[in-house]
């Protein structure tokens, strides 16, 4: 089965006049992570396949995420990022999708930092996630698991879209009854977890992700687990490797072949590129 990592920011950088940086970002990394390199490491580390997800430095503003699908020939494809309550956006997400044919897999919806939250149950969101899964677009929730039951009506009514929970739920920005929520999503066979973001229990806060990947793998199988990250701006062949990896290593009861789901059969069939 193919690799395929399924997170990977890319960014032109600060002083980049192709790309800027929206002004309303929250942040704006000052290293750069260009799709090229993207590309050489992927080479050397074994990954045939990766998923850009629009970062959020970029806002709306998808002239970067373009730029990396032109780079990537056929490699890349992309997350797009656009606001409900923004009027133009439906339409400009059905151009950017038209524009890019097989090459835009998903929109992110972010819920995460209290001054940038969607409003939930607006007319607006539901408007634009329809707009996406009619695209063929799958939903793609980055959230802290304090908002799981605000989403959760999403999941329900877009039951024949496929729904991505990004880094495994956060289970440490949350308490267990709010993770319980994203647990509870198994249910639903249209939702899948990127375990990706998993955190280093030998660095501060030495919080030990084994447990919750062991508690993901129980409720959505091999079959609804994706892998993703390891590319930034500092990492080399190796360190890229080692991400995945370290991943894998979380998935010991599983076997050789589920293994391999996990680390990119899933994903090639999701997001088509096989």
């Amino acid at each position: 089965m193919p690799i395929v990592d399924t997170h990977v920011h890319c960014f032109a950088g600060p002083n980049d006049e192709r790309f800027p940086y929206h002004p309303l970002g929250p942040y704006q990394p000052a290293k750069v992570a260009t799709p090229e390199r993207l590309l050489e490491l992927m080479d050397a580390a074994g990954v045939d396949f990766a998923v850009i997800v629009h970062p959020e430095p970029y806002q709306d503003d998808h002239r970067s995420l373009e730029h990396c699908l032109d780079v990537g020939n056929g490699r890349l494809k992309g997350v797009c990022h656009f606001f409900a309550h923004a009027n133009d956006s439906v339409q400009r997400m059905i151009d950017l999708v038209r524009r890019r044919p097989g090459q835009i897999v998903a929109l992110r919806i972010h819920a995460y930092a209290p001054e940038r939250l969607p409003k939930f149950d607006s007319a607006e969101l539901r408007t634009l996630c329809r707009a996406a899964a009619d695209l063929g677009l799958a939903l793609q929730l980055h959230f802290e698991p304090r908002y799981a039951t605000a989403l959760e009506p999403l999941v329900r009514e877009f039951k024949s879209t496929p729904v991505l929970v990004d880094h495994l739920g956060r289970p440490f920005q949350g308490t267990a009854d709010e993770y319980a929520t994203v647990l509870r999503w198994s249910e639903r066979p249209n939702v899948s977890v990127k375990l990706s973001s998993l955190p280093v229990k030998e660095e501060y806060p030495h919080r030990d992700i084994t447990p919750i990947v062991q508690q993901l793998v129980a409720a959505f199988g091999a079959d609804r687990l994706i892998y993703g990250g390891g590319f930034n701006a500092d990492a080399t062949a190796v360190s890229y490797r080692a991400a995945r990896e370290r991943v894998a290593s979380q998935l010991g009861s599983l076997s050789e072949a589920d293994v391999a789901k996990v680390l990119g059969g899933n994903a090639a069939k999701l997001f088509g590129f096989v």
